[in-house]
């Protein structure tokens, strides 16, 4: 079943909440290991968990903001918000992760997520996405199309040795 857009919330997450980014960080880390096949990177430590993810910027800087993603009520996901672009051009705000589990993936939470996000935060967006992430390049595009909010839509292709993949970028117009 697809979900409806009241069913998807996104809220503020506070610093004493970090402690639950880091537990859903964990499930990220693994969808992303797949990508990191042959590599040190994605190795677990000693504890048997991926490293902690930097997290205390997004409760220090302006612009910068950790949300939760929730579906009917339990918590389904996360965003890191922030200002710092991967193409270096101007940007308001780079959706720096997101994450939605995979138990709502295909179900129009992710797509509802989004939108609410870049609602709240309009003005001018970049979304890079790893080259191997083939699926979330396919998802973040056709979000761009079929929100009917985003315009002056850029795909930029960079290979170089701060990004490897593409980029969105876009202006969100405002509410949903």
């Amino acid at each position: 079943m697809i979900e409806d857009r009241a069913s998807v919330a996104v809220t503020d997450a506070a610093r004493a909440q970090a402690p639950i980014i880091q537990n859903l960080m964990q499930l990220y880390t693994h969808d992303f290991s797949e990508f990191w096949g042959g590599t040190a990177r994605g190795d677990l430590n000693a504890q048997g968990l991926f490293d902690a993810y930097p997290l205390d910027e997004y409760w220090s800087r302006p612009n910068w903001s950790a949300l939760f993603i929730w579906c009917r009520g339990a918590l389904a996901g996360f965003s890191l918000i922030n200002d710092e672009t991967h193409s270096e051009l101007p940007a308001n705000q780079n959706m720096g992760e997101f994450f939605v589990l995979r138990k709502h993936r295909g179900r129009g939470v992710a797509q509802f997520a989004a939108e609410t996000i870049f609602s709240l935060h309009p003005g001018s967006w970049e979304v890079a996405v790893t080259r191997k992430n083939t699926r979330a390049r396919e998802f973040w595009r056709k979000s761009m199309l079929r929100s009917g909010q985003a315009s002056n839509i850029q795909e930029l292709d960079l290979q170089n040795t701060r990004w490897n993949g593409p980029i969105f970028r876009f202006d969100w117009r405002g509410v949903t």
